[in-house]
């Protein structure tokens, strides 16, 4: 008698994407991390969010020496953390979660794409010591004393690629789940759309060219074999001069599966959490904000335009669209956008606390 077999529980696209994806190195150790900050702060009520900065990368090798990056310094993220941390009556705790080597809070002003720190440095008069340029000392000892007073309320955690970030955002988004509504979840970072699955990776590095390794074969190492007929060789005829097929690299990524739908119902429900939408053209940015919004049934929408992100964002949520801009004097005055910002993100914040509570 055939014995009956156990029925076959379908995965869901997460779990499907999470075994099939290795873990980051680090993950456990952050979440070590992660978890002891929560504790903490939760303890003291204190309001925490989660700023992600920076862009991902999409490895093409598991020994990665190619890969696609999206485009971002990490300005917006780093900024608004910073931003959250200054706001000293709000009084936020924030995890900095980011791409490697990409701005931060308060050292963002001195980075080594703006200014050499050598180069603000200069040699006591006894010449034994090091100083600060007296034309540079009263803005870096106010810089000085900002990042000190955020002390530990900050926890910069770094990741590399879209799977590394996916991982990271998954567990602290779930430990973030014990405090309720005190929970900000702010999306700033550039989240690449696709990406190559690692049965599909190369091991090594994608070679250029075909390198025979037969030592059988009359041929050199490293001759490249014989073309056949030209239209077989050659088919790409926009090319000038044309490439041999040999010689392209064609990529076949898949998408990036949708996970803001499951940060919103499972991982991190009682947050407010916020994305992010940048686009080029003006004429889509609100109905992809709008439809972001009825897709995963999030809060917010801050959406910028790639041109004038530095100058103007739009707040979408479902019950108004709010332009926040700039003025000329501002802009003159070098003001970042995100000092408008997270002031507004915050007050959001409280009516959603406000909200909840009332619920209770």
């Amino acid at each position: 008698m055939a014995t009956p077999s156990s029925p076959t529980v379908a995965l869901s696209d997460e779990d499907r994407w999470f075994n099939t994806n290795p873990p980051p190195k680090h993950l456990d150790g952050h979440m070590a991390l992660v978890n002891a900050f929560l504790e903490k702060h939760a303890k003291a009520n204190r309001r925490v969010v989660l700023v992600t900065s920076g862009g991902t990368t999409v490895p093409l090798e598991k020994q990665t020496v190619r890969f696609i990056d999206n485009f971002s310094a990490g300005t917006r993220g780093a900024t608004s953390a910073e931003y959250f941390l200054d706001n000293t009556a709000a009084d936020y705790a924030v995890i900095f979660l980011h791409r490697q080597f990409s701005l931060q809070p308060y050292s963002r002003h001195y980075s080594h794409a703006t200014h050499s720190f050598l180069d603000l440095l200069t040699v006591g008069e006894n010449g034994q010591d090091v100083r600060a340029r007296d034309s540079d000392a009263v803005n870096m000892l106010s810089l000085l004393r900002r990042y000190q007073a955020a002390g530990d309320r900050l926890l910069s955690l770094p990741f590399v690629t879209v799977t590394d970030y996916i991982f990271e955002l998954r567990a602290i988004s779930r430990a973030m789940h014990r405090l309720g509504p005190n929970g900000l979840l702010y999306l700033a970072a550039a989240v690449s759309d696709f990406f190559l699955p690692p049965d599909r990776m190369s091991e090594h590095k994608i070679q250029s060219t075909d390198i025979n390794t037969d030592k059988s074969d009359d041929k050199p190492l490293g001759a490249a074999a014989e073309p056949e007929e030209d239209e077989e060789t050659y088919d790409n005829f926009d090319s000038n001069p044309k490439v041999p097929r040999s010689k392209r690299l064609v990529i076949d990524l898949d998408p990036v599966p949708k996970f803001l739908k499951f940060l919103v119902d499972e991982w991190s429900p009682q947050s407010m959490m916020i994305s992010f939408k940048l686009e080029t053209d003006p004429d889509l940015l609100i109905g992809k904000a709008q439809g972001a919004l009825e897709r995963y049934q999030h809060h917010l929408v801050i959406g910028n335009i790639l041109e004038t992100r530095k100058q103007e964002v739009v707040f979408v949520t479902p019950a108004e669209v709010d332009w926040v801009r700039l003025s000329s004097t501002e802009a003159a005055a070098n003001v970042e956008i995100e000092s408008l910002i997270v002031p507004k993100v915050i007050s959001l914040h409280q009516k959603h606390i406000e909200t909840h509570n009332k619920k209770a």
